[in-house]
């Protein structure tokens, strides 16, 4: 009796903790709502988890496309890997480069300074390459193109954001999926998408630059994060040099937020009646300067961080202390005289940037005249106006709504535009008017907050938009469309 009953308790299905196969069927019927409701939970409208997805998928299909475009570029390091060469020259300790610039760059864009090469251009793209240069052993080994691809959809995805802050804090009337279609738009409407899979120096300056505007924007927007925001307009700033006058935009919000929401008492609104300046005093009055002053202090820390790097920098390699001095003017270029006559900004050089800005279009000979090739166009070297290549920019003429934040992001704007007009390259060489690079995230701000109705017109301008950048993407630096772009920068708008 015993030895039965010892054998039935072990007997298989009949002990306490053994499973029952024909309860798992039922078992997982049980879990797969909870995983639903787990799903849907990072889907919940207005959720954080749902933004950081969207903006992870507009990163990744921004991604997939420029790298399809990119090509063969992400399998090899680009002919003007200046970025590299610097990171390098870093990684040995020294400033200037080893051996001098290489031979398949052409020795183009390259500053001699007694007796010694340097790389001019702002520095934070060259710090980003550091450590992937380092495991590649040598700038030839390093796919700048590809690293730079990496980066391009950052941009994007954080213009996503940006709007979606503003949606959420009631500073645009656009929807979820405006919002998306303006981040897309942005990222292939736009000379941008040309810019991004390009991979040399002065490309990879503008993808890392917006990727960095776009951030400091989402940090700036309610001055809700001060240092953040100042470190990343630092290195906008060791970026694009030009792109630091966005500073305004946090200046604006840091102003707004010490009046609506003082540290004591309730909040308030921004008085809305009477002449401007009666309004303007009234703000700097009644506004919390003691809030003003710590938001202004976190903001300007890291800046100075930046601008004392800098000017350290300029120092070791020109003996400039001037934070900007990079060394452009020492650059072994063709336009040199013209940089030593007029220097590198000068109302000189507006006429002509002003023209190409707004008005360089494609072209074909005058009749009777041999035609370069059989191609139906040519585009000036110079780059296409920026409404031929983005002709939405438009609606900006005619907003409906003019807010605050209107006036901030257009005068944020306003800083890069004007010096960018005012610079001794016109951007040459380029499919469209690469320097908007530098402002189009402050724009497409200024888009949504228009509310303007984007009915078929606007629709039919972005298609238009995609076209032509499309365009730009695939034949811009590519041999077998080397006939559709003038190599001559004196063809239709002279040199000086």
């Amino acid at each position: 009796m015993a030895s039965a009953e010892g054998s039935t308790e072990g007997a298989p299905g009949e002990g306490e903790g053994e499973r029952d196969p024909t309860r798992e069927p039922e078992k997982k019927r049980e879990r797969e709502p909870e995983k639903l409701e787990e799903r849907r939970s990072w889907l919940e409208p207005e959720s954080r988890s749902r933004r950081i997805l969207l903006g992870l998928g507009i990163y990744l299909a921004c991604l997939v496309v420029f790298a399809i475009i990119a090509g063969d570029r992400m399998a090899v390091h680009t002919p003007y890997n200046h970025f590299a060469h610097l990171a390098d020259a870093w990684l040995h300790g020294r400033h200037d480069l080893r051996g001098g610039p290489p031979g398949y760059a052409g020795n183009n864009d390259f500053a001699l300074f007694e007796g010694k090469w340097f790389i001019s251009f702002p520095p934070f793209p060259a710090i980003l390459m550091m450590p992937v240069v380092a495991v590649a052993g040598s700038p030839e080994n390093f796919r700048d193109a590809q690293f730079v691809v990496w980066l391009a959809g950052i941009g994007p995805a954080g213009l996503f954001l940006v709007l979606e802050k503003m949606r959420r804090t009631r500073r645009s009337e656009r929807t979820e999926i405006d919002n998306l279609r303006l981040a897309l738009l942005f990222a292939f409407g736009t000379v941008y998408f040309f810019s991004a899979v390009q991979g040399t120096v002065w490309f990879a300056a503008h993808v890392i630059g917006v990727g960095l505007m776009a951030l400091f924007v989402l940090c700036s927007l309610d001055a809700e994060r001060p240092a953040l925001a100042g470190a990343l307009l630092g290195c906008m700033f060791l970026t694009r040099v030009t792109t630091v006058l966005v500073g305004a935009l946090f200046v604006f919000e840091a102003i707004r937020v010490s009046y609506m929401k003082p540290t004591s008492g309730p909040a308030r609104e921004l008085p809305r009646e009477g002449p401007l300046g009666e309004r303007i005093a009234t703000v700097f009055r009644d506004l919390d300067r003691g809030r003003l002053l710590r938001l202004g202090f976190a903001f300007a820390a890291p800046c100075a961080v930046a601008l004392a790097f800098a000017s350290w920098l300029n120092w070791e390699r020109f003996h400039d202390p001037r934070p900007w001095a990079f060394g452009h003017e020492y650059l072994t270029v063709g336009w040199q005289a013209r940089i030593k006559r007029w220097g590198l900004f000068s109302f000189h050089f507006l006429p002509r940037n002003l023209s190409i800005m707004l008005a360089s279009l494609p072209w074909r000979p005058a009749p009777g005249e041999p035609f370069p090739g059989k191609v139906p166009f040519m585009i000036s070297g110079h780059g296409l106006a920026l409404w031929m290549t983005s002709p939405f920019y438009l609606w900006l003429l005619r907003p409906k709504n003019v807010s605050y934040l209107t006036w901030a992001a257009g005068v944020a704007a306003l800083g890069p535009l004007v010096m960018n007009l005012l610079y001794q390259n016109s951007g040459w060489f380029q499919f469209g008017y690469r320097f908007s690079n530098d402002y189009a995230i402050l724009l497409f701000m200024m888009l949504a907050i228009g509310t303007r109705r984007f009915g078929t017109i606007f629709w039919a301008a972005a298609a238009w938009a995609i076209a032509w950048n499309l365009f730009g993407a695939v034949s811009f630096e590519r041999q077998a469309f080397g006939l559709f772009y003038s190599q001559n920068p004196g063809a239709v708008f002279p040199i000086d």
